[in-house]
């Protein structure tokens, strides 16, 4: 079965994919979010290596599970998305900052930050007709 956009069609499976590649960042989001917001060590001790102070924890949660909010709203999936990938952004000047090991610091936020486009892309047509791949 073929759904129809202006921009060419996305098999039903690639629509699901999108679901299911979203959803997976989506839980991963929540996670980081919710732990930011109770003082557990592993939330503080990584802020501390990464030069941040501990009273910002619970700020940066509340950020995450704001964009992941306007990410998972259809409406505003997009917005949700650009503010997904300014954090991200952050968080990969950061790794880059106290030198963490490139393939697994460092790159976690852009392989994130792939899988939020790459799951936005292929479940809404207005991102598709944003970014049309050619054959």
């Amino acid at each position: 079965m073929q759904t129809s956009t202006q921009t060419g069609s996305v098999s039903t499976k690639a629509h699901w994919a999108g679901r299911i590649l979203s959803g997976l960042v989506v839980l991963f989001l929540l996670f980081d979010g919710a732990i930011k917001l109770v003082p557990i060590d592993p939330v503080t001790e990584s802020l501390a290596q990464l030069g941040y102070p501990v009273n910002l924890a619970r700020g940066l949660g509340v950020l995450v599970l704001v964009c992941t909010v306007f990410y998972v709203i259809p409406r505003t999936a997009v917005l949700g998305a650009i503010l997904l990938t300014g954090l991200l952004g952050g968080a990969i000047a950061t790794h880059l900052r106290v030198g963490d090991p490139v393939f697994t610091h460092l790159l976690f936020g852009a392989y994130l930050g792939v899988m939020v486009w790459g799951g936005l892309f292929l479940r809404d047509e207005r991102v598709r007709a944003l970014i049309p791949l050619r054959r």
